[in-house]
């Protein structure tokens, strides 16, 4: 088996699984506590697409919706920290759930299942200060995967 290390990335069988969004939360983050102390939090993420109708000249957006899953302490955090209307980068894989609706029927839910974040602005922020201060933002920024190898940078690569 051929593993290659690619920004922060395992890439294994020719196969990638990985989204990474720039958004804005469309609510506030909706949180699940577990019994055995875990926890899940929930958010609509809104990116945006802009370009200009050659026809009309009118500037058209298109605004497409995703479901961010966020686990355990990344999850508090976001809580903590996030609201609707917050820019935020997101990083993860996509899943897909199937469910099924109150007549029985399959149903099935894309989401995004964050494994990294980074806030990039703030309502309250963005309407007094700017930007997350360094300090703030490297406390709270980011969620790394259990699972995830770290990158050499000064590996010379085979490729």
């Amino acid at each position: 088996m051929v593993i290659f290390a690619l920004s922060k990335t395992i890439i294994m069988s020719g196969t990638l699984n990985k989204v990474m969004l720039i958004g804005h939360l469309g609510d506030e983050v909706k949180m699940h506590y577990f019994e055995g102390g875990g926890c899940v939090g929930r958010f609509p993420l809104a990116t945006n697409e802009t370009y200009l109708n050659k026809q009309s000249n009118e500037r058209i957006t298109n605004t497409e919706w995703h479901n961010i899953v966020v686990r355990n302490k990344g999850a508090e955090i976001c809580e903590k920290y996030l609201s609707k209307g917050d820019k935020v980068y997101i990083e993860g894989r996509l899943k897909t759930r199937k469910w099924q609706d109150e007549k029985g029927n399959d149903r099935y839910s894309t989401e995004i299942q964050c494994n990294d974040f980074t806030f990039l602005s703030t309502k309250k922020e963005s309407d007094s200060a700017g930007a997350i201060s360094s300090e703030n933002q490297s406390n709270i920024s980011s969620q790394q995967s259990a699972n995830q190898l770290p990158v050499n940078d000064n590996d010379d690569l085979p490729f």
